[in-house]
């Protein structure tokens, strides 16, 4: 069965937009990956700042392939410098991130 990673990113209520958009301008990043099966971006609703990035992979090899690899590089760059400034990166939208990892044991879909 898959393997499912969630990151929970800790999201400040006046950078959300700002989120949401750095995932829209990436979509497809993730999808050509080997192994790869499913993304959603999970908007909190009601009593936390917390966003969930929900991805489901085949394996954890086939995960960790991904991080070590397209994911790493894309992440790379000169850090320090302030959105906009030459050669920097912008700052995180998040303040915070943790990975959970879950084995899929059972699922269904809709009959």
């Amino acid at each position: 069965m898959s393997i499912v990673k969630i990151n929970v990113l800790t999201v400040p209520a006046d950078q959300r937009e700002v989120l949401e958009q750095r995932f829209a301008s990436r979509a497809g990043a993730v999808e050509g990956s080997d192994g790869f099966e499913w993304f959603e971006l999970l908007r909190p609703l009601e009593g936390t700042d917390q966003y969930l990035v929900y991805t489901r992979w085949r394996s954890e090899e086939d995960f960790q392939n991904w991080m070590s690899g397209s994911m790493k590089a894309a992440h790379q760059g000169t850090s320090g410098g302030a959105e906009g400034e030459s050669g920097g990166r912008p700052k995180p939208a998040a303040t915070g991130s943790t990975l959970w990892s879950f084995e899929v044991v059972q699922q269904a879909s809709p009959k």
